[in-house]
């Protein structure tokens, strides 16, 4: 969202009121610019690396090239001194200015979009991860996604958050397709959870 010119302001207030145990954007620093980096890259040489045995193809994401642009700043996050944000003597201070000048922040959307942007981002990779084996159950994914990743915990999990979406997995796929032709083919629902939509199906 930051790359389509949205205030990032607005991306960490989303973040923040979709009950993120920490906005996005500060988390991000916290957690390092150089490691996430380093993580997409050994992500998309495993998966070109296997894709004649069948491997899920990389999808190339414009985060990937805002933190590049970050790093490329010598903004490495908060470890770094500087990120998404500025530091003074290690303690958090400011959003960059340079967000603004670099990507823009005159993008207006949905407030209600952006924080369900995050939430189906996280849940429908969840149900990936169910479909190849990667999570073993329901309750693995529920447990993981908030003791694990801070999914936030008034869900009752990423897979509760699937089931209890306002008109139940097919109201889920519904949105979710909404979300897929307004901001691209990440937001479309595996086969899998269309099916279970489609039969009257939960997550379980």
């Amino acid at each position: 969202m930051v790359g389509e010119g949205v205030p990032a302001a607005s991306v960490e207030q989303a973040g923040l009121q979709a009950g993120y145990p920490a906005a996005p954007l500060q988390l991000a620093d916290e957690l390092n610019l150089s490691l996430m980096s380093k993580i997409q890259k050994e992500t998309k040489a495993g998966l070109e690396a296997g894709a004649a045995d069948g491997a899920r193809a990389y999808e190339h994401h414009l985060a990937y090239d805002i933190v590049d642009d970050l790093l490329a700043a010598d903004r490495k996050g908060k470890l770094g001194g500087a990120g998404f944000y500025d530091y003074v003597d290690g303690k958090r201070t400011n959003l960059w200015p340079g967000l603004a000048e670099k990507f823009g922040n005159t993008t207006e959307l949905p407030f209600e979009d952006m924080k369900e942007r995050m939430l189906f981002a996280e849940a429908l990779e969840t149900v990936r991860c169910l479909d190849e084996g990667v999570l073993r159950s329901v309750p693995d994914a529920n447990v993981g996604s908030i003791l694990g990743i801070g999914f936030p915990g008034w869900t009752g999990g990423v897979a509760q958050y699937i089931n209890g979406y306002q008109g139940g997995v097919p109201g889920f796929v519904a949105r979710a397709e909404e979300l897929a032709a307004r901001y691209g083919a990440r937001f479309t629902p595996p086969a899998s959870l269309v099916a279970r939509a489609e039969a009257g199906a939960r997550l379980e």
